[in-house]
């Protein structure tokens, strides 16, 4: 769902940022810098993680992304020994699963594939380098942990390979379920306290699940955005979550929507609900440029997205292009630390 824009091209949204700003270690949680950005004021001003509950006002609704990172890259081998790689989409009818495959080129319907345990046998051609691929035994959760890694994104490098302190990093304290193959990355610097200290700063907590999927890495290769497929995502709103969004667009409140995840999916839901959300389930495909009008986010706490990407667009759609950009010059001169392990952005 494209919906009106501004006439932007994708080049308006490219920034130079130098590779020892992109952070290839998270900070403790609940420790980042967080630079602020005021709508009503010019310019930004520098703060920290633990700040926030005093920089939101009481009342505000938080809107947290809960679903779970699955360890959804599967390393696997070819007939004859040739590494391949397989990244979980989503699951299909029976035990089949939709998943990214490398080098796509090489491999063949009914090929069987050998995993760390059993194998992967494709059985469709999807298009775009993806596959139905059926699995023996079927991926049970149990199975996925034993034969799938975390799905860092392809800019954090690890020589050794990921090992536990990703898998626990790399998963926000408050996930419960689903099966994201990337995280809502601004819930990453959420500890249990900080949490606590919102719900005592007279913020209401809400929980959604959008099941983040490959597409939130997917570069925008055209000039014109608009001309961009955005991939379509799984989402769940419970009638508890629906009731609360619900009430406090009603009385005015302001929603603080943790992540462009929470975000994109409140925006979607608001607007196939006419102006309300509807509880239940769905795929949510809003793509969100600027010219957009928000129905429901008030402010966003979100990281520093990459130069030519979706994020970027939809953070200039909240807070204007170039003051977005202009913000992110100071993070850059400032030292702040970008991508899903980095420092966050408050707009407020």
């Amino acid at each position: 769902m494209v919906v009106p824009s501004l006439a932007v091209r994708t080049a308006d949204f490219d920034y130079s940022l130098p590779s020892d700003k992109v952070a290839q270690v998270a900070r403790p949680r609940g420790t980042s810098r967080l630079l602020v950005l005021d709508r009503r004021e010019s310019g930004a001003r520098s703060a920290r993680v633990s700040e926030l509950p005093a920089l939101l006002a009481p009342g505000d609704l938080l809107v947290l992304n809960e679903v779970r990172v699955i360890p959804a890259r599967l390393p696997a081998r070819r007939p004859g020994g040739g590494e391949a790689e397989l990244l979980l989409v989503r699951p299909l009818a029976g035990s089949a699963w939709e998943v990214m495959a490398r080098p796509s080129r090489r491999l063949r319907v009914g090929m069987r594939l050998a995993l760390k345990r059993g194998v992967a046998i494709p059985l469709e051609r999807l298009g775009a380098g993806r596959f139905r691929v059926a699995f023996e035994p079927p991926l049970r959760a149990a199975t996925l942990e034993e034969v799938g890694e975390v799905p860092l994104p392809p800019y954090i490098r690890r020589s050794q390979g990921i090992g536990e302190a990703d898998r626990q990093r790399y998963q926000t304290v408050y996930a419960r379920h689903g099966r994201a193959v990337a995280a809502p990355t601004a819930g990453l610097h959420f500890t249990h306290e900080l949490l606590a200290a919102c719900a005592a700063r007279g913020l209401e907590l809400c929980r959604l699940t959008l099941h983040v999927g490959p597409g939130t890495f997917k570069p925008v290769g055209v000039e014109d955005p608009t001309q961009h497929q955005l991939d379509s995502e799984d989402y769940e709103i419970s009638h508890a979550a629906a009731h609360a969004i619900n009430r406090a667009l009603a009385l005015g409140r302001r929603l603080v929507c943790v992540g462009t995840t929470s975000c994109r999916t409140v925006e979607y839901a608001v607007t196939v609900g006419g102006g309300r959300v509807r509880a239940g389930s769905g795929r949510a495909d809003l793509y969100i440029l600027p010219g957009y009008r928000f129905r429901a986010t008030g402010a966003l706490l979100t990281n520093f997205h990459l130069p030519r990407s979706t994020l970027l667009m939809l953070v200039s759609a909240l807070a204007g292009r170039d003051r977005v950009l202009e913000t992110y010059g100071t993070a850059l001169a400032s030292g702040f630390r970008f991508y899903s392990y980095g420092d966050a952005m408050l707009i407020l």
